[in-house]
């Protein structure tokens, strides 16, 4: 066996990423030294975190601060408010649970052992919360005595409203003896929990815990739409605190198309939470852990100051430990020996991990004891929710209203980066090859935090259901995509029609062959025989010809521009409207926003299809919030199947393009499952209350009619 006891150099990172290089060799530097050093502020990103800092800053940094950063988590005495991530054995590789037991033990801090069971040498640290989570892997009585205190499990960041998720690949004999269940088979947990399908259940899951073990009861949840509401109703439960878990957390596993695309920022969730619950008068003794992309002491500060008790640090115990950012977790080949297979192949030195891990623990906490020093504070309970000392940089003024702070307002361009980035011709040429939603591994590098954003769709998050109204698991439940045009006269499986007009004649040949095996539908300008029953036909005129079971009809075709505006009106005999934003000069989710809500004012939006229409559309992710933002279905170009063949093989392209399409379908079933959503078009089109916008300027805000993130 090969035993990692130092730590890898650190690839060249060829993508964005949010642990930069930068942020990996800092934590390195604690972890090595035990002792503080600079931390510079990163005024270029567009992390609304980034954009925060404190009204005195002061570079001095020393090894002896005077300031105390003892606190207290319902009624447990904490050296500093870190709480060590909620990673679970099998996500992790087992020594690297081991450590952090050990570590929170040693340092006076806390962990969460994460959902999956109890590894034995873990259950011996007594510094542990245990989780109690949707498929209750591995737990009993026993366990659940062995915490400190205990994590109902409800969401998580990386994937909220659907359940955890353990590759089969990862579940060797060790894993199957701990959770219960047979070896190499996915691990798949509920999207909800099968007892608790409201708040009152959560209450009586929380008493029922005290009850039972006398111990301190968190309910874990990801950072949503709703979280100001669910977390007043945990508080109102008799829950001693709540983790929050923002969007960009790492985890093992998930769908790359929930990663990046559902749930908002821990501090605009934290900041929500805390205002809530002072203006409801339930803040004290019930306590915030905010996790997610906490990246360094000055993070945790400003999360702290925003309202936040303690904050959870788990990726960024992972590269303290040695972790390289390779986003391989799933597939159980870690090169650190951190989250790989437990195969007898290579393992992590408890040692070695334990040192650096305590370490970085000190480290952190004398840098957070310097940041107290300097803004002339004695202690971090004098830190809470001190907003009053925070301000703002190039942030809206909804978002500086949600924070709770002054600052200076900065109305952001929407359009900033690459619309074709790397990573997402990677993620489109995997979803061709095996027809299922693409798997990744840590934090999400979507825009605008990470990646920079191409179009306005990238500002916008949807909502993960949890608490308030329950999730629906499309791994267990079947989803409703189909979407019916043209009166009930087209029926689709999914709101996706592929242009392919000007696509080479073997690509054409492909999309069809799929549309056709999938009940989806193609926008062409020559129907071959057979292929009339999936084909909605150009005339080059304007006018767009559907034909079905031998009826016709025609759409109007208007560019995507305040004129198409002028000319919705009511007109008898057509089914609706096909709106192009490669004919118009508007952004095609302001035109379709917009006529959306003009038709509905009007009371005819029933009457007409509203059909998004660009070459632009890149992804279901995509898709699904121009549905949220009123269309009926959206036509894509054939260009994201070129775009997913990449430089590969052109063999087989019929069943690529079987897969694509299919791929696309179970993606938004996931992301409907998550939102809670059992029919995409009844429940799904125009609901602009499952978007939020993450800062994005106030004009575009006013136009989408959506809400900005964080917002009650």
């Amino acid at each position: 066996m090969l035993i990692i006891k130092q730590y890898l150099p650190i690839p060249k990172q060829t993508d964005n990423e949010f642990w930069t290089v930068e942020r990996i060799e800092h934590i390195r530097q604690l972890a090595l030294t035990g002792k503080p050093s600079k931390i510079f502020p990163k005024w270029n990103s567009l992390r609304i975190l980034d954009r925060v800092r404190f009204k005195k800053e002061d570079s001095k940094i020393s090894d002896t601060p005077k300031a105390r950063t003892f606190t207290k988590l319902a009624g447990i005495e904490m050296s500093a408010p870190l709480y060590l991530g909620d990673m679970s054995y099998g996500a992790l590789s087992g020594n690297p649970n081991i450590i952090i037991a050990r570590a929170a033990d040693l340092t006076g801090t806390l962990a969460g052992t994460g959902e999956g069971g109890l590894h034995p040498e873990v259950a011996k640290s007594k510094r542990i919360f245990v989780q109690w989570a949707s498929a209750r892997f591995g737990v009993d009585f026993d366990v659940l005595m062995h915490g400190a205190g205990i994590v109902i499990k409800i969401g998580q960041g990386a994937k909220p409203g659907i359940g955890g998720h353990l590759p089969g690949s990862k579940v060797t004999e060790p894993i199957s003896l701990t959770r219960r269940i047979p070896v190499g088979i996915d691990a798949i947990s509920p999207a909800p929990h099968h007892d608790i399908y409201s708040i009152e259940d959560l209450g009586q899951r929380i008493e029922a815990l005290k009850e039972a073990t006398g111990k301190p009861v968190f309910v874990k949840v990801a950072a949503t739409n709703y979280i100001p509401y669910i977390v007043s109703g945990i508080a109102r439960m008799g829950a001693d605190g709540v983790i929050i878990d923002g969007h960009g957390a790492g985890t093992g596993a998930t769908p790359i198309v929930i990663r990046d695309n559902v749930g908002i920022p821990i501090e605009l969730a934290v900041a929500s939470a805390d205002k809530v619950l002072r203006e409801q008068g339930m803040r004290d003794n019930f306590y915030i852990i905010a996790a997610g992309r906490v990246a360094d002491a000055t993070d945790a500060a400003k999360l702290i100051a925003l309202g936040a008790d303690v904050v959870s640090v788990g990726t960024g115990a992972l590269i303290a430990m040695g972790c390289v950012m390779v986003h391989k977790c799933h597939i159980g080949s870690c090169p650190t020996a951190l989250t790989n297979k437990i195969d007898g192949s290579r393992m992590v030195d408890i040692d070695f991990g334990l040192k650096v891990l305590v370490n970085y623990i000190h480290g952190f906490s004398l840098e957070l004891a310097n940041i107290l020093d300097n803004l002339g504070l004695s202690s971090i309970d004098e830190l809470k929710g001190r907003r009053d000392l925070l301000v703002g940089k190039g942030l809206s003024r909804e978002t500086l209203s949600v924070l709770g702070i002054e600052g200076e307002e900065e109305e952001l361009p929407p359009k900033l980066g690459e619309l074709w980035s790397r990573r997402r011709k990677v993620y489109l040429h995997e979803l061709i090859n095996k027809g299922d939603p693409v798997i990744t591994s840590m934090g999400s590098t979507a825009p605008p935090d990470v990646e920079k954003p191409a179009r306005i769709v990238d500002w916008l998050r949807s909502d993960g259901a949890q608490v308030t109204r329950p999730s629906i698991d499309p791994y267990r439940e079947d989803i409703d995509t189909s979407f019916y045009l043209a009166g009930g006269r087209i029926y689709l499986s999914l709101p996706v029609i592929f242009d392919i007009i000007d696509a080479p004649e073997d690509e054409r040949n492909a999309l069809q062959w799929a549309s056709l095996a999938l009940s989806s539908a193609v926008f062409t300008d020559v129907t071959p025989r057979y292929y009339e029953d999936i084909s909605i036909s150009h005339d080059g005129k304007g006018i767009i010809k559907w034909s079905k079971n031998y009826e016709s009809g025609s759409y109007i075709l208007l560019p995507s521009n305040e004129e198409a505006l002028e000319e919705v009106v009511e007109l008898k005999g057509i089914p609706g409207f096909i709106i192009d934003e490669d004919l118009g000069n508007e952004d095609l989710e302001v035109v379709i926003s917009e006529i959306d809500t003009k038709l509905k004012r009007m009371g005819i939006r029933k009457k007409f299809d509203l059909i998004a229409k660009s070459s632009r559309i890149r992804d279901s992710g995509d898709v699904f919030k121009f549905v949220a933002l009123g269309a009926d279905s959206v036509i894509i170009s054939y260009k994201v199947f070129e775009v997913a063949l990449g430089e590969g093989s052109r063999s087989d392209l019929k069943s690529k393009a079987f897969n694509l399409i299919s791929g696309f379908k179970k993606e938004i079933a996931l992301l409907a499952g998550a939102a809670g959503v059992y029919s995409v078009q009844s429940t799904l089109t125009g609901n602009r209350e499952l978007l939020r916008a993450i800062n994005l300027n106030s004009y575009l805000l006013q136009k989408l009619r959506v809400k900005v993130a964080g917002s009650l």
